[in-house]
């Protein structure tokens, strides 16, 4: 790959510090940093057309840069229609530059297009660093075409570090400008 992508440059060069003074830290190699981002896409409907799971796939890897896969089920459950490695969802985990790349797109550019958005939730932490967020709508991704969409899906998104307390984490998210909620 070429250069290291903005937000990544940026974490190196000013929230490292940033955060060592904020939080005493005695050494640069205890500041919390991202580790992955993990994009999860159910398609509940696949159960009667296979397809479009992989359609999901298909534009789950168009928003993340990295090619997605297919998540199939590993049981039968007959209340739900579901039959043993059928099609279900897709998901994607995005490491190092393509984590940054897609972390910045998502603050700069996906957040601030979803209707009606006051920012996102702070308690949405996990206990151990992790974050986690909901989109309802895909398409706030400038990189899908709304006219090619068949249906509006949401999708997950955890982004997890490697802080070892929520507010480490929160932290973190601050200095990358993630836009949380004015309480």
């Amino acid at each position: 790959m070429g250069a290291a992508p903005k937000l990544q440059k940026e974490y190196e060069d000013r929230i490292v510090k940033a955060l060592t003074e904020k939080l005493g830290y005695k050494n640069i190699h205890e500041v919390p940093k991202f580790e992955k981002i993990v994009l999860n896409m159910g398609v509940g409907d696949s159960t009667q057309d296979s397809r479009r799971a992989q359609k999901a796939a298909d534009e789950m890897t168009v928003i993340a840069g990295q090619k997605a896969v297919v998540t199939r089920a590993k049981k039968s459950i007959a209340g739900f229609k579901v039959r043993e490695n059928m099609p279900l969802g897709c998901k994607v985990t995005l490491r190092r530059a393509h984590m940054y790349e897609f972390l910045d797109r998502l603050i700069n550019v996906a957040l601030p297009r979803v209707r009606d958005f006051r920012g996102v939730s702070d308690k949405s932490f996990d206990g151990k660093g992790n974050y986690a967020m909901g989109i309802k709508e895909h398409i706030v991704f400038p990189e899908i075409d709304y006219d090619k969409v068949e249906q509006m899906r949401g999708m997950d998104i955890v982004i997890c570090t490697t802080a070892k307390t929520d507010a480490e984490a929160k932290a973190l998210l601050d200095e990358v400008n993630m836009p949380f909620r004015k309480q």
